[in-house]
């Protein structure tokens, strides 16, 4: 397996045993045409796909921008040619920091349209979330240092009883925001590269017949985790005891480890579903041929983004808890001591945090599978194409 931080060279193998990717477009002799479109494998994108969106509605680069011409040196030498940069990207492999950069760069470019779609997904979101906290949290018994092996069966019951309760709502509705947030900004991010533009109607209007597909994508994910954790603690649960306590950690460790492999080696079965328009398990396939030999590198950029996000939040969410604890004394974390007041102050810190993080996650992901695509396939030949030719469909 090739996964060095350059890419294959255009026209070579992907990677090895995978046959079912594009070969580059290109013509095979100077003399010969350059059909691109007939040189694409059926299940890619339509050919229009990464090109300039609808005539009138974007401006085409002008001739002569940098992408075009190759770069002169000081003192009049013509240097190595860089990189066409058309968007928010280089059209070459990328690194950690200019994946994180050029998330960031799209929400600061075209925040009009990406904060049209976060910001109502987080209202929705958060307002779901304050009325589960109000009304579907419920008290959990303390346990004592001498409780009976009764007393902690009851206690386990209730907390179990408790998470479910409060957690399935919470997390249909974080899935289908998610969701919904990621067909969007996809499409944004797609326009991005190329440094095209996108309206909300625009991103709308070429994501929507997506979303059904995307949305059981997005649950068969978590059920398929949780069914595999269940079944591999369910024989520790069985026996009981010390000895089937034991068991039942090792059996949940060993699950965490199934569980985070799997969801990195199908962590760009999303962008695969909208910008090639795959059914459900041809993108999870592709997400495991683009993830393969490279699971690691994307693991880490995957942790470090869940990492500054996370840093992010705590950090905006702490003035915010401070105002709720001021303003509203008798809030004190407890489940039946939440006040309207304080979950108000709360769920406002966390439809701005949201707002923000929801595009750099969903840019992240985008940018990973461009990326990988680059390194394989020898993507940027067709971007680079794409951005210096006029508007078309």
């Amino acid at each position: 397996m090739n996964d060095t931080p350059g890419r294959n060279k255009p026209g070579s193998a992907p990677s090895d045993g995978q046959d079912d990717v594009p070969a580059i477009p290109g013509p095979s002799s100077p003399t010969e045409p350059n059909d691109s479109a007939s040189q694409w494998s059926k299940d890619q994108p339509p050919a229009g796909r990464w090109s300039p969106p609808t005539a009138g509605r974007d401006r085409p680069p002008a001739p002569g921008r940098a992408w075009s011409t190759p770069p002169q040196r000081a003192g009049g030498g013509q240097g190595a040619p860089v990189a066409p940069k058309p968007g928010v990207i280089p059209l070459r492999p990328l690194g950690v920091g200019e994946i994180l950069e050029a998330s960031v760069t799209t929400l600061r470019r075209y925040w009009r349209t990406v904060l049209a779609v976060t910001v109502p997904v987080a209202v929705v979101t958060q307002v779901a979330l304050m009325f589960v906290q109000r009304y579907l949290s419920s008290e959990v018994p303390t346990l004592h240092a001498d409780a009976t092996p009764a007393e902690q069966l009851e206690a386990a019951s209730a907390y179990l009883r408790a998470s479910v309760t409060e957690l399935a709502p919470t997390m249909l509705v974080s899935v289908a925001a998610s969701v919904f947030v990621s067909a969007l900004l996809t499409v944004v991010v797609s326009r991005a590269i190329l440094g095209r533009p996108v309206t909300l109607s625009e991103a709308w209007r070429e994501a929507s017949p997506r979303l059904p597909q995307l949305l059981l994508l997005s649950l068969a994910l978590p059920l398929a985790a949780g069914l595999l954790a269940f079944v591999a603690m369910l024989p520790g649960l069985l026996l009981g005891g010390a000895g089937g306590a034991s068991l039942a950690v090792l059996g949940g460790a060993a699950a965490l480890v199934a569980i985070v492999s799997l969801l990195i080696r199908f962590s760009l079965a999303s962008p695969a579903l909208m910008l090639e328009r795959q059914g459900i398990v041809p993108a999870l396939k592709r997400s495991a041929k683009l993830v393969a030999g490279s699971w690691w590198r994307i693991f880490g950029i995957t942790v470090l983004t869940q990492l500054l996000i996370t840093v992010f939040t705590t950090v905006l969410a702490i003035p915010f808890t401070a105002v709720a604890f001021a303003v509203d004394g008798v809030g004190t974390g407890s489940a039946f001591e939440l006040t309207w007041t304080y979950l108000i102050v709360m769920a406002v810190g966390g439809i701005i945090s949201s707002s923000l993080t929801y595009p750099i996650a969903a840019g992240v992901t985008v940018l990973l599978y461009v990326d990988q695509r680059i390194r394989r396939e020898a993507l940027d030949v067709e971007l680079t194409k794409a951005a210096e030719s006029p508007s078309q469909h």
